[in-house]
């Protein structure tokens, strides 16, 4: 005898676009994604604190893009989509490293940096992290993605 469990949990809701664009590799372009991001969520009235915290977010990230994965090559633009996704705010930043690893983000120490025994760059991917509920990295080969997700309940 076998017996299956099925549950329906009513039609797939759709993902609603809030933005999709490029922009070139290069220095002061994360000031333009987190000012088109602002834009975008503006509908979803994200309380300030949570809005500021976002656009660190999408500003390290997309800066990371320029620099690390893009090598800051305005020929290579870092592409930054949004979506709203049910109770959750999604946005994608894309750059063309795919390939190259993304280390975890660790946490930085502040003495070993202080002392010169740690770099004293290495903040972003920790940064990014504890500014939203979900960061999430994955690499096709050709191009890094980094997702950062926003609860919205």
């Amino acid at each position: 005898m076998t017996l299956v469990t099925v549950y329906y949990d009513g039609p797939q809701k759709k993902s609603t676009q809030l933005a999709d664009f490029e922009l070139p590799s290069a220095p002061g372009n994360e000031r333009e994604a987190m000012a088109q991001i602002a834009e975008a969520v503006a509908s979803l009235e994200l309380p300030a604190d949570r809005l500021e915290k976002l656009k660190t977010a999408v500003a390290e990230a997309t800066m990371n893009g320029m620099e690390h994965g893009n090598r800051y090559r305005a020929d290579l633009p870092v592409r930054v989509q949004a979506e709203r996704d049910g109770q959750q705010l999604r946005v994608y930043i894309t750059d063309h490293g795919g390939g190259a690893a993304i280390p975890d983000p660790a946490t930085p120490d502040i003495d070993l940096k202080l002392a010169g025994l740690q770099s004293p760059r290495g903040w972003g991917l920790f940064l990014i992290k504890s500014m939203v509920d979900e960061m999430n990295v994955s690499d096709d080969g050709e191009k890094h993605t980094i997702e950062l997700v926003i609860n919205l309940t």
